[in-house]
C-alpha cells in the first residue's frame, strides 16, 4: 500500500487506490458524528502526516550536514527553506508509537498546539478536539497507523502532489456525505477547472468571496504553473463564513505553499467585506445561490448596491453585485 503511486484516478481526476481504504478507516471512525465534524478530524491528520514528511525529509538533509556546521533542531534552518518547524512531541514517529495509547487524542490535540505555537501562519487554524469522548480511540490509532504507511510530504510526493489529489478526494467524499449542505466547502473539481481555464488567471489579484475549502485558488495556482508562470505571479483574497470551513482552507492553502489573504478570521461578505478596498483582477466564485436570510434589511444603502437594491429574500444579485463591485475595471468573473 504505502508503494502506491497514486497514479489511478476516479472521473473527478483524483487518485485512486489507498485513498479508498483511508475512507474506510475514517468512515469506522465518525460513529455518531456528522461529516461536517469529522471531515476535520481526518483532514487534520493529512495535514500533521503532510508537514511531519516535509520536516523529516529536511531534518534528514540537516543532519547529514551537520559536520559543516548545520544544526537539524534549529527552526531557522526550516523556516529558510518554507518547511514547517515540527516539535518533538509533534512529530509523527511519536504518535504513532502511542497510537494505541488511550490518551492518543489528548496527544494529537497537543501536538497540534506545539505546531500552531511555532508557527504564526496556523495561529487557531489546526483541528484540536481529538480527545473528545465522541471520538474512539481505538480507531483513532488504527487511522493514524493506516495513515503512516503511506508518505505524502517528500519530494516525490510533492512532485506527484499526492496529499493535494487525495486531500481533493476526500473533499468530494465529505461533500458527498454532506449531500446539499456540501457547497458550503466544496465545488468540484471539474467545475473549478473549468472556471479557471474560462477566466486564465495567468497574473494578477485572484478573489473568492465564499471560498470555502479554497479550492478556485489551488486550480489558480495549478494553471499558473500549467503554463510557465510563477507562484508568486497571482495573490489569492479570500472570506469564507463559516469557522470550519475557512480553517479548512487555510490548511489547504499552506499544504500547497499557497500565500493566500482569507483575512484574521472567518467573516460574513455581506455584513463584513473584510476587503472593501480591494479591486480584483479575477473574482473566481461558486456562492451559495438563493441564500434567503442574508442580511439584506441591514444593507439597504450599501454602497456596493450600484445597480439596484437586492431583493431582501434571495442574495442572488447581492452575490453579483459585491462581484462588480471588487472588479478592477480591465477584471474578469465568473
Amino acid at each position: 500500500m504505502a508503494k502506491n503511486n497514486g497514479n489511478g484516478r476516479n472521473g473527478d481526476g483524483a487518485v485512486l487506490g489507498f485513498e479508498d481504504k483511508l475512507w474506510n478507516a475514517a468512515d469506522k471512525l465518525r460513529s455518531n458524528m456528522d461529516a461536517a465534524e469529522y471531515k476535520h478530524v481526518v483532514l487534520g491528520l493529512f495535514f500533521l502526516k503532510y508537514i511531519s514528511d516535509t520536516f523529516e525529509e529536511q531534518h534528514a538533509k540537516l543532519t547529514a550536514l551537520q559536520d559543516q556546521g548545520f544544526d537539524p533542531e534549529d527552526p531557522d534552518e526550516y523556516l529558510a527553506e518554507n518547511v514547517f518547524w515540527v516539535p518533538k512531541e509533534a512529530r509523527w514517529a511519536f504518535l504513532q508509537a502511542n497510537a494505541k495509547s488511550p490518551e492518543i487524542g489528548v496527544l494529537v490535540d497537543q501536538a497540534m498546539e506545539a505546531i500552531e505555537k511555532k508557527n504564526p501562519s496556523l495561529k487557531h487554524v489546526l483541528p484540536k478536539d481529538y480527545a473528545r469522548p465522541a471520538l474512539d480511540k481505538t480507531r483513532l490509532g488504527e487511522l493514524i497507523d493506516l495513515v503512516g504507511g503511506i508518505t505524502v510530504g517528500n519530494r516525490e510526493a510533492r512532485a506527484h502532489d499526492v496529499l493535494g489529489r487525495v486531500y481533493e478526494y476526500f473533499l468530494a467524499q465529505f461533500a458527498s456525505a454532506e449531500g446539499k449542505q456540501s457547497g458550503q466547502f466544496y465545488t468540484p473539481r471539474h467545475i473549478v477547472k473549468t472556471l479557471v481555464a474560462m477566466l486564465a488567471p495567468y497574473q494578477g489579484r485572484i478573489y473568492d468571496p465564499c471560498c470555502g475549502s479554497g479550492g478556485m485558488f489551488v486550480q489558480s495556482e495549478k494553471f499558473v504553473e500549467a503554463h510557465g508562470g510563477r507562484r508568486d505571479d497571482i495573490s489569492v483574497y479570500g472570506q469564507e463564513s463559516n469557522p470550519t470551513t475557512w480553517r479548512l482552507a487555510k490548511i489547504n492553502l499552506a499544504i500547497r505553499g499557497i500565500e493566500g489573504n482569507l483575512g484574521k478570521q472567518h467573516d460574513d461578505s455581506f455584513k463584513n467585506d473584510l476587503h472593501k478596498t480591494l479591486k480584483a483582477d479575477y473574482i473566481l466564485a461558486n456562492p451559495p445561490f438563493n441564500m434567503k436570510e442574508w442580511g439584506g434589511e441591514g444593507l439597504q444603502d450599501d454602497v456596493r448596491w450600484k445597480y439596484g437594491i437586492p431583493p431582501k429574500n434571495n442574495a442572488n444579485f447581492a452575490w453579483i453585485q459585491h462581484m462588480i463591485h471588487h472588479l478592477a475595471p480591465t477584471g474578469q468573473a465568473g
